[in-house]
């Protein structure tokens, strides 16, 4: 792959490392491609998430953020701000979700990448935007607030600063570093195959994964809410068609229901 490069160090913002490895993926969260590439990571996860942590890094123009942020400001009433429209004001909701807690955070980027993918509604107005805080569970109102405040505007351009100090031009990518704090980052720039992120963690711990047995399907759908046939399979190493059997078989005791769109199915707990 041509798109390797090794960094010469980790940026400042970086955590001490309580796993081995730890992964920065920087994504567009408008791009529709970042909805199939949450099913990569989430398959990475239930399979080797004993080996690293994850930071979700967003990705956009900051003068883009700074036009934003004068619209915001020169809303007077809460009805102005409902109708207003931005192609950054997704990634300030995600920073305000976070502010919630890094679960309610990554609720809401899955929630919003799905909203983005099924191409149904904007999720550039800020309508679309208190929708999905609805539909995270979130506190609502503190949200909202939040998605005000000076603290989501500066968790973003944050990201945008790490972004600039590890030289990430293309999204998405992803940034390994490993717990040697001497050794050289790893930066992989487009989209690969599952294998090829198995077996770039393979070789930076320097030796083989060992694979977590999956969860049940119940706890699955706890953690990660909703998902189609084909990730499913993927994690349990089933058929699709076997896969799709056991799934209507749930739907039949009322365990789980299936949301049909335009161009998708997904599964999610009743």
């Amino acid at each position: 792959m041509n798109n390797i490069q090794y960094l010469s160090e980790k940026p400042a913002v970086s955590p001490s490392l309580s796993k081995p490895i730890e992964l920065y993926v920087f994504i567009d969260l408008l791009s529709q491609g970042s909805f199939e590439l949450q099913a990569l990571i989430r398959q990475l996860q239930i399979n080797y998430g004993h080996y690293f942590s994850m930071r979700f890094v967003l990705s956009t123009e900051l003068n883009s953020l700074n036009s934003a942020c004068q619209r915001i400001n020169s809303c007077q009433t809460q009805e102005e701000l409902v109708d207003l429209s931005h192609p950054v004001l997704p990634s300030i909701a995600v920073k305000a979700a976070e502010l919630q807690g890094k679960k309610a955070g990554y609720r809401y980027l899955t929630k919003l990448q799905e909203y983005t993918y099924l191409n149904t509604k904007n999720v550039c107005q800020c309508s679309t935007l208190q929708e999905i805080a609805y539909e995270t569970n979130l506190d609502v109102e503190e949200f909202q607030t939040d998605f005000l405040s000076v603290e989501a505007s500066r968790s973003f351009q944050n990201d945008l600063c790490i972004a600039r100090e590890m030289e990430v031009d293309e999204v998405p990518s992803f940034v390994f570093f490993n717990e040697n704090i001497e050794d050289e980052g790893l930066k992989v720039s487009g989209s690969y195959s599952y294998e090829v992120y198995e077996k770039i963690l393979e070789e930076l711990l320097g030796e083989k994964l060992v694979c977590q047995q999956p969860p049940s399907v119940e706890d699955l759908f706890h953690r990660f809410h909703t998902f189609t046939t084909k990730e499913l399979a993927a994690i349990y190493q089933i058929s699709p068609s076997t896969c799709e059997r056991e799934l209507k078989k749930k739907m039949l005791q009322q365990k789980v229901d299936r949301v049909t769109y335009e161009n998708l199915s997904l599964w999610r707990l009743k």
